[in-house]
């Protein structure tokens, strides 16, 4: 895969599809602009080589409407002021209009192209609709991690018809840091794994446990391990359909002599609620109709423990219910053993990422993915159909890794 350093790009006319999907408030004010000052790289260095920029993006899911609340008009003007430039916002993405825009551009300019959604053919990767995305341009650009793993007509159509393509920085940065992690890790490695539900990490799990030395399982998802293991969670959330694909992964865990670490005490609220009462128990002492709601001090020290000697740390999904404060300690003493050990610490998934900026902590981590689905997606060992698309093997894309625990589920 090409990099945009591989290219000669002087003065020639880039297409960069970028994520500028952003949080907004009721006012339409950018909440956090995480995402738009994750591409100024790239962008910066195409401005450095007088390249004529046009951006691409969606925002929301406007599932082929113009939504007047969903325009890139917010975006527009951030990365306006970010850039000290003057950024110009399309009337769409496609069209006459837009093709007199872009051949007007001169060195040096950069235009925003309205929500690639509003356009029904984006998520239904239109061939004619990536033909028309690549003829704006001399060179297409991905930079858009956080949509890799979608077979969009911005990520994989327009690699198809463009004369020439490569990976933005951003991109190029998520892929190394993520080989580093799994193709060549310093051992040992350990993953953290939590969030709610075992059925969306099912597949990474079991990846997982053919590349890493130790696994730690938090959040309610953990709740079904417990189950597995033959211990009651009260009325706590889990997913008894799975208890048996649980058992079958911590079989697949022994067989493979990867240490697997389960809460062994957790936080249990009479209520799953912010005000609720609340008490910390041993995992065999769970009261019949309260609700685990977080892990508990003793399983904390446990699970920094299990990181002490880590060289490569992935995480990905809170610990509890974190966004709830008595619910959050934690999530948040998982973030303290993981921004203070000395491993290369990889972070991945809105919730987590929200937990090591609100921690404060994200200096110390050596890299926070922007990705929620696509950094599941390399968990899960799949093939990106970005990477595909740039590397010229569509015929890779949409096909799955054979499965040993998940069965028919």
């Amino acid at each position: 895969m090409r990099s945009i350093k591989d290219l000669d790009i002087h003065g020639q006319t880039l297409l960069i599809r970028a994520d500028f999907n952003v949080p907004l408030d009721d006012n339409l004010n950018i909440t956090d602009d995480t995402r738009i000052r994750a591409v100024l790289p790239t962008i910066n260095y195409a401005l450095d080589e007088q390249a004529k920029i046009v951006l691409c993006s969606h925002l929301g899911r406007p599932k082929g409407q113009r939504v007047a609340r969903m325009s890139l008009s917010p975006v527009a003007k951030r990365l306006g002021r970010l850039l000290q430039k003057e950024v110009n916002l399309a009337p769409d993405c496609l069209g006459p209009e837009v093709e007199r825009i872009v051949k007007g551009l001169k060195n040096g300019e950069v235009l925003l192209l309205e929500n690639l959604r509003f356009q029904p053919g984006e998520t239904t990767n239109d061939e004619e609709m990536g033909r028309q995305l690549a003829d704006l341009a001399d060179i297409y650009v991905n930079d858009a991690f956080a949509v890799a793993h979608r077979a969009h007509a911005s990520v994989v159509a327009v690699a198809r018809f463009a004369k020439e393509k490569a990976a933005g920085f951003l991109l190029m940065d998520e892929i190394n840091y993520f080989h580093k992690a799994l193709e060549e890790p310093a051992r040992p490695l350990v993953a953290v794994i939590g969030g709610a539900k075992v059925r969306s990490k099912i597949n990474a799990l079991e990846n997982l446990l053919a590349k890493v030395d130790k696994m730690i399982i938090g959040g309610a998802m953990a709740n079904t391990f417990l189950k597995a293991v033959g211990l009651e969670v009260g009325r706590s959330l889990h997913e008894p359909e799975l208890v048996e694909v649980a058992s079958c992964l911590l079989r697949e865990a022994k067989q493979r002599k990867v240490q697997t670490y389960i809460p062994v005490d957790c936080v249990v609220a009479e209520k799953p609620e912010a005000n609720a009462e609340t008490k910390v128990v041993t995992v065999p002492d769970m009261p019949s109709d309260w609700f685990i709601m977080d892990i508990g001090p003793a399983t904390s020290m446990l699970y920094g423990e299990a990181l002490g000697n880590a060289k490569t740390i992935i995480w990905n999904g809170p610990m509890g219910a974190f966004e709830m404060d008595a619910f959050s300690r934690g999530t948040y003493a998982m973030v303290g053993h993981v921004a203070n050990s000395y491993a290369l610490t990889i972070v991945g998934g809105g919730d987590t990422d929200v937990a090591v900026h609100k921690a404060g902590e994200s200096r110390k981590v050596s890299y926070i993915s922007t990705g929620g689905g696509a950094f599941i997606a390399l968990l899960e060992g799949r093939d990106l159909p970005a990477i595909c698309a740039l590397e010229d093997r569509f015929e890779d894309i949409g096909k799955d890794n054979k499965r040993v625990c998940t069965g028919s589920v």
